[in-house]
C-alpha cells in the first residue's frame, strides 16, 4: 500500500508539469518552461500550485517563433566544381526565385533544378545503390552542391566515375558544367 502514494504523486507531478508548460507556451519558447521545476517541486511536497493562466482564459497556444534560418526567401545553392577544366572550375552562388548569383547562367540553372524537382523525390539524391552502371569514365571532375532547395537542406557530391554518376551529373547541366563530348 505504501507504494501507491509515490506513484500517484509522480502521476500528478507529471500532469501538473505538462499543464504548466502548455499554459505558459503562449509566452514563447524561452519562458514556456519557466516555473516548471517549482511546480513539480511544489506538487511532490504537497504544496498547492497556482496555474500561470486562469482556466477559461483565451490564451493562444501559438507555435514557436520562426527561426532566422527559416526566414530565407527563395532557394540558394553553392556549387563548387573542381577538375572540370577552364572556367568551369570554381565556386558559384545560385539564388532562385528570383534568379541571381555568381553562376554563369543562374536562370537556366534554376530552371534545370526546378524541372528535376518532384514531390516526394530528392532532386539531389545519390544514384541508387545496386544499380547496373556502365563502366564509362567521364573524367576527374567533381562537384559539391550545398544550400537549401524547396525548403530542404542540400549537401550533395557529384563525380563522373561511371555511367550512373555521369547521368546524374548530366541531369543538372547547366547547374553543373556541361562536360559531355561535343557531337560532330
Amino acid at each position: 500500500m505504501f507504494q501507491v502514494t509515490p506513484l500517484r504523486r509522480l502521476a500528478v507531478a507529471a500532469s501538473a508539469a505538462c499543464t504548466v508548460v502548455v499554459a505558459s507556451s503562449a509566452t514563447g519558447p524561452v519562458t514556456a518552461y519557466a516555473g516548471t521545476a517549482e511546480a513539480v517541486t511544489a506538487l511532490t511536497s504537497g504544496t498547492a500550485v497556482t496555474p500561470l493562466t486562469p482556466l477559461g482564459s483565451s490564451a493562444s497556444l501559438a507555435p514557436p517563433p520562426v527561426r532566422e534560418e527559416d526566414r530565407v526567401s527563395g532557394d540558394h545553392l553553392t556549387v563548387t566544381v573542381r577538375h572540370a577544366g577552364g572556367r568551369a572550375d570554381g565556386t558559384f552562388e545560385v539564388y532562385c526565385h528570383p534568379e541571381r548569383g555568381s553562376h554563369p547562367d543562374a536562370g537556366s540553372a534554376c530552371r534545370t533544378v526546378d524541372r528535376n524537382t518532384r514531390w516526394g523525390r530528392d532532386a539531389f539524391a545519390p544514384a541508387p545503390s545496386g544499380g547496373v552502371c556502365t563502366m564509362r569514365y567521364g573524367g576527374p571532375a567533381t562537384a559539391h552542391v550545398t544550400g537549401r532547395w524547396a525548403g530542404r537542406p542540400v549537401d550533395a557530391t557529384y563525380d563522373r566515375s561511371n555511367g550512373c554518376q555521369i547521368e546524374r551529373w548530366d541531369l543538372l547541366v547547366p547547374l553543373l558544367p556541361d562536360l559531355r563530348p561535343a557531337t560532330r
